[in-house]
């Protein structure tokens, strides 16, 4: 698998759980301690840290630690490059589904001129 692609399935396995979207969705305005980023979330410390531990694995997020406070904060790279790579798809489909709708269109036209 490309290094680009297995980027990509980390950050979208990542994002796949809700723990971990409320903790990007906080980080997005501004960096914030584990204390902080736990408050509101029911599950012990540990279980709440393997999750920072996921997002820090594939480079979502990155921490530093200052005396005993460790703080976290959103990396924009990854999710620069997962946005790119939907954008595509978009386009993808996109023309995928004018093409079918022109296709239809046509079909039904045809249809029209043999009925009449």
């Amino acid at each position: 698998m490309a290094a680009a692609t297995q980027q990509l399935d980390t950050v979208f396995r990542a994002m796949a759980d809700p723990t971990r979207i409320v903790v990007l969705e906080r980080l997005s305005r501004g960096p914030a301690s584990v204390s902080e980023l736990s408050q509101g979330v029911s599950m012990a410390l540990p279980s709440f840290m393997q999750h920072l531990r996921v997002l820090e694995d594939c480079k979502l997020v990155r921490s530093e630690k200052h005396g005993r406070v460790r703080t976290y904060e959103l990396e924009a790279e990854p999710l620069m490059q997962a946005e790119l790579w939907l954008n595509r798809q978009r386009s993808i489909w996109e023309s995928r589904l004018d093409r079918m709708t022109v296709y239809a269109e046509s079909l039904a036209a045809r249809k029209n001129d043999i009925e009449d």
